[in-house]
């Protein structure tokens, strides 16, 4: 992790966390940030080798986290999943929806297949995780679920219908959940990010003139990197977050549509 100073939260110690999508990239450093800060932390991957690794790099930290292989696509087998978290570790406090795949895809190419693929991959298991943990959650006395969006769609960015229009909803699905479990006192949140270059991103999508582009929509230089995205999460599923809800927050470095 880049050497910043990042803030501890007293709370989050052995808090139970599940991440979706926690095996590479965003999910990493998540995964990451939150077992450094003494939670308990579940995650969720198909990408078997890269999360062993993950787990093998933490397993020094007093709390090393706990992998379940899961195709998220599979509603009842991403229920079992959230189970065997609870079976384990207790009820879910902190749930982070960061599962996603932004493969391109131009709008004509798109077959019914194709999108049905597409929102079971990017939006459908928002909703079913977040259903799945509730229960238990509210028996703990609350606790935050933390959506992830994109900031791509408010871009009108054209070669993704697919994902742009799941992303979109996710900020619909965050608006319905949040007044439909706060009285439950659990927080429901979007984080909005911008380009965020992770290691796939660099390789598959970083030319001189997309990083040139980019900066010039932001309104700060530079690049916006995972574990500025999990700091964001960290305090949305603590205490300092505790008043909020409903909300959009955007980690973009201020990029202009």
């Amino acid at each position: 992790m880049t050497n910043f100073n990042f803030p501890q939260y007293s709370d989050l110690n052995n808090k139970t966390v599940l991440i979706t999508g926690g095996g590479s990239g965003i999910g990493a450093s998540l995964v990451e940030a939150f077992v450094s800060q003494g939670s308990n932390v579940a995650f969720i991957d198909i990408q078997e080798e890269a999360s062993k690794e993950l787990v093998s790099k933490l397993t020094s930290d007093s709390s090393a986290p706990m992998f379940i292989n899961c195709d998220l696509t599979v509603v009842s087998a991403l229920i079992k999943a959230v189970k065997q978290v609870e079976n384990k570790l207790g009820a879910v406090r902190v749930l982070v929806n960061n599962a996603a795949n932004d493969q391109r895809h131009e709008p004509e190419d798109v077959t019914p297949e194709y999108w049905e693929e597409r929102l079971k991959l990017n939006l459908n298991h928002q909703f079913f995780a977040a259903q799945a943990v509730q229960p238990e959650m509210t028996k703990a006395g609350g606790g935050a679920i933390i959506n992830m969006g994109s900031i791509s769609w408010q871009m009108a960015l054209e070669f993704m219908p697919g994902y742009t229009t799941s992303k979109a909803a996710i900020e619909g699905l965050t608006q319905t959940l949040a007044r439909a479990y706060g009285k439950h006192h659990i927080r429901v949140n979007c984080i909005i990010p911008g380009q965020v270059w992770t290691p796939r991103q660099i390789r598959d999508h970083l030319t001189p003139e997309y990083e040139q582009f980019m900066n010039e929509k932001q309104c700060l230089p530079g690049r916006i990197l995972p574990e500025d995205i999990a700091q964001l999460a960290l305090f949305l599923g603590s205490d300092a977050g505790r008043m909020c809800t409903r909300r959009n927050y955007y980690m973009d470095a201020g990029i202009g549509a």
